[in-house]
């Protein structure tokens, strides 16, 4: 994989210290930040051995790169997706892929029309501990009640609170809760069970924005509980519970961490495969070796699954009446 990035924020930097030395075959290419960002970009880029810098998308993304990882602001990520798959580009986008369900269609249309891959990048399901609690999920017999819990104080949080608008709290910027850790919590639940018949989110909402709040997802059999926040600090984890056990995760679930099978026979059994610490890499492996095989119908389902969360994100956000200016 020759990769060529676009933003050189946070996520940028943890990306090529920890994770890209540590995957194999992939090559980053370039870094392309704002002008106002070039100057800390060329650092990051000296640390990490990246060879180009620039401003300009066109020497991004005319300077032999396969694939594009979009990691800028949430309502940008449509325009750079767009623009990488009409350059006949695969793309890596953070998550939230896009600010609604019509933008992520559209480039999912895209991709297919171009023969081109789109991946989320949510870590979640690419970890071996998820693929554990997936594994163990028939044992717990019928599923009556599923939590998954992201709360974390979030340092931008006090700036929002003394008048600075920052992105993650921004409705111009598709900021807010739901977007954030709440997608994590959508992605643990929707990769284990698909849709739901029906989701209602209450989020406390400060000057138009949802700081914090609680998703609930009805299924035919049993009701899912998603609650996510950006305010408060809170337990982090998942709970799935069933007429003959349970599982539980130790981690927020974009980690996972320890999961723990407990049976009502007194069966106990513990996983942990350490994926935690290195999810980044992983999720990135997994890309790369589907990109390599041409392997459609595992990009393919994992587009089908971002399609879905976002299609409950989008109804329920609007729904709670949190609107984008994507929105119309």
């Amino acid at each position: 994989m020759r990769l060529g990035i676009v933003g050189a924020g946070a996520m940028v930097a943890e990306f090529l210290e920890h994770a890209a030395p540590r995957i194999e075959g992939l090559e980053v290419v370039g870094l392309l930040a704002r002008p106002r960002s070039l100057e800390n970009a060329r650092e990051l880029a000296a640390r990490t051995g990246v060879g180009l810098v620039t401003d300009s998308v066109d020497e991004l993304f005319g300077s032999g790169i396969d694939t594009v990882y979009v990691a800028v602001p949430n309502v940008a990520h449509v325009v750079y997706a767009r623009d990488a798959l009409e350059r006949g580009l695969h793309v890596i986008v953070e998550k939230p892929m896009t600010s609604t369900v019509a933008e992520a269609e559209e480039l999912a249309a895209l991709a297919a029309e171009r023969g081109l891959f789109l991946f989320e990048a949510i870590t979640t399901v690419h970890l071996g501990t998820y693929g554990k609690v997936r594994e163990w999920l028939p044992r717990v017999g019928d599923v009556k009640l599923v939590q998954s819990q992201y709360s974390q104080y979030s340092r931008r949080y006090d700036a929002f609170r003394s008048g600075e608008v920052l992105p993650a709290f921004d409705p111009a910027q598709s900021g807010g809760a739901l977007m954030d850790l709440g997608l994590y919590n959508l992605h643990f639940v929707l990769g284990l069970f698909g849709e739901p018949e029906s989701a209602v989110y209450t989020p406390n909402v400060e000057r138009g924005i949802d700081t914090s709040g609680v998703l609930v997802l009805r299924y035919p059999t049993f009701v899912a509980t998603c609650t996510a926040a950006k305010d408060s600090a809170g337990p982090q984890g998942g709970l799935i519970q069933g007429t003959a056990g349970r599982i539980t995760t130790a981690l927020s679930p974009n980690l996972v961490g320890e999961v723990r099978l407990e049976l009502n026979d007194g069966t106990v059994e513990t996983f942990d495969d350490g994926g935690a610490a290195d999810r980044l890499a992983i999720e990135f492996r997994a890309f790369g070796s589907v990109i390599a095989d041409d392997d459609r119908l595992t990009g393919a389902a994992w587009l089908a699954d971002s399609l879905a969360v976002s299609r409950v994100q989008t109804a329920a956000r609007l729904a709670a009446g949190i609107r984008f200016p994507a929105d119309g």
